[in-house]
């Protein structure tokens, strides 16, 4: 089951591939943390990394963190695993954590269905958009930009302009 709108981020102890564990509460000194659902393998997490990098570069300087974490079965599925995660973050550059969800515990508690799919948390931690980044997979077609719509809103002290959007991308890959 998704977490629902304005419940408050479960929290999760990750180890990242910068050799760190990460936990809910590094992230308090971000005013806005939207927690990724994202893998390596999937095209459509690759099509939308790039523009997950420019949302972190440019919303960074105002209080946001994009957190990533990887909660796929990297038995089933190895180019998922903790160590091309690694190698992934140094070949793409990846200006954002990212975490591995190994146990699975931090994806049954968000409930996410696809890579990517987006939790975004106000200050409070409390989810105010669900959803994917924007509307294409092809970013030459992106007509509306979720993520950053969601952003320009709550910067200004408003809500976002839609609250949940249908994720699009790869299921989770579940451990049997």
């Amino acid at each position: 089951m998704t977490v629902a709108l304005a419940s408050e981020a479960p929290p999760f102890d990750l180890p990242g591939t910068d050799g760190r564990n990460h936990s809910l509460a590094d992230y308090a000194d971000a005013s806005w943390l939207a927690v990724v659902w994202s893998c390596n393998h999937c095209p459509y997490v690759q099509a939308w990394e790039g523009r997950m990098k420019a949302i972190q570069r440019d919303y960074g300087s105002r209080g946001f963190r994009l957190v990533a974490i990887n909660s796929n079965d990297s038995d089933s599925y190895p180019e998922d695993s903790f160590e091309e995660m690694q190698a992934r973050v140094e070949r793409e550059e990846l200006n954002f954590d990212y975490l591995h969800d190994e146990d699975q515990s931090a994806a049954r508690a968000y409930g996410p269905d696809s890579t990517p799919e987006v939790f975004l948390f106000d200050p409070d931690r409390r989810l105010v958009y669900h959803g994917a980044i924007d509307d294409s997979r092809d970013e030459g077609s992106v007509q509306a930009q979720y993520l950053r719509d969601a952003l320009d809103a709550l910067l200004a002290g408003g809500e976002p302009p839609l609250a949940e959007t249908a994720p699009v991308g790869c299921s989770v890959k579940w451990r049997k």
